[in-house]
């Protein structure tokens, strides 16, 4: 059950991240885990997916042209 609701939590910040394309991954994700309480120790990891997905965008749209 935990390892589904990291999923879901993973999955969620990747869609919000996509949508808000934040400037700040770090300060985006401390925001994201204050306003849906999440619990403590996850905000390296989502920082780090935010980062990926951002990056992730910007390769996409540099593809594109």
């Amino acid at each position: 059950m935990a390892t589904r609701r990291n999923d879901e939590v993973k999955e969620s910040v990747m869609e919000m991240a996509r949508i808000f394309q934040p400037r700040d991954p770090r300060k985006f994700v401390k925001e994201y885990v204050k306003k849906y309480r999440i619990m403590g120790g996850y905000e390296d990891e989502l920082t780090t997916i935010v980062e990926a997905e951002l990056k992730r965008m910007k390769m996409a749209s540099v593809a594109q042209g």
